[in-house]
């Protein structure tokens, strides 16, 4: 019976540093050369996660942006899409400009990855976003609506406090094929609301991958609310001490904080114990 392991990155393999410690990279690097089904589901761009897992040697297709998109992580081939229609893209387009909510919006243009935001509509939220991705390539300033909503937008991020973004996040459910993903941004004040397509879900990135790498079993890691999808899709799922309380609830156990290297960790000891001479 074959059995792939699925983690979450911010929050869960990474620590509070936003990045792998070197004992989690020796561990999992280990484990995959001896034959560990093992690759990562997260928020994240290809783009925006690779400076910081290109030390793992991945040899699995990963999960990035919630499920949109399946990828090779090393070649960034696009092994599998979730898109919106144009009548979707139109509706949330009303509803943001509506509520005055400016977007960062996620899109290809001229076959190229951009990341549109409204330089004229900076919060301390968008700024701090801005600031970590200084020098990406795909950072596109726009001075009109026209500009920001153009090319074939998949995935749709507005950064602010609660109170102006809980509205919008109520209104958008309502739109047909979409979901959204509404919490605070990790270690920050602000809150983060992610518009994608419905299917594009880590539950259903999970349910691809074990197709096509030919997996019996799942067994996830996360900490936030974007991981309950695929906690409820997996067959064992594991929230590392920091993670949100409502994602512990569902959770198989909760295992060591990503302070404690706690994924690499549970693997370590899974490994070992699958493979101690009396159970093979």
């Amino acid at each position: 019976m074959k059995t792939l392991y699925l983690s979450d990155l911010d929050g869960t393999l990474l620590n509070q540093q936003s990045t792998l410690s070197s004992r989690t990279i020796s561990i999992l690097n280990s484990l995959i050369e001896q034959g560990l089904c093992f690759t990562i589901a997260t928020a994240r761009s290809r783009s925006s996660a690779l400076p910081i897992i290109h030390s793992l040697q991945l040899n699995r297709p990963a999960v990035f942006h919630n499920g949109t998109f399946l990828m090779n992580p090393r070649s960034g081939e696009i092994l599998s899409a979730e898109v919106f229609s144009q009548n979707q893209r139109r509706q949330i387009r009303l509803l943001l400009e509506h509520f005055r909510a400016y977007p960062i919006c996620y899109a290809f243009l001229e076959g190229k990855e951009r990341l549109s935001y409204l330089s004229a509509f900076q919060n301390d939220g968008v700024e701090y976003y801005l600031r970590n991705r200084r020098g990406d390539p795909r950072l596109r300033e726009c001075g009109s609506a026209k500009e920001l909503y153009s090319g074939e937008i998949y995935y749709f991020t507005c950064i602010g406090s609660r109170e102006e973004l809980f509205p919008v996040y109520q209104e958008a459910c309502r739109i047909q094929g979409v979901r959204c993903v509404f919490q605070q941004e990790l270690y920050r004040p602000e809150f983060w609301l992610e518009i994608m397509p419905e299917h594009a879900s880590k539950a259903h990135g999970l349910q691809k991958l074990k197709e096509m790498l030919g997996c019996d079993r799942a067994v996830v890691f996360g900490d936030g609310l974007n991981d309950l999808s695929m906690f409820e899709a997996a067959d064992e799922a594991y929230a590392v001490a920091n993670a949100a309380a409502a994602l512990k609830e569902v959770a198989t156990a909760v295992i060591g904080s990503n302070q404690e290297d706690g994924v690499a960790d549970f693997l370590l000891r899974r490994f070992e114990e699958k493979n101690r001479p009396d159970n093979r």
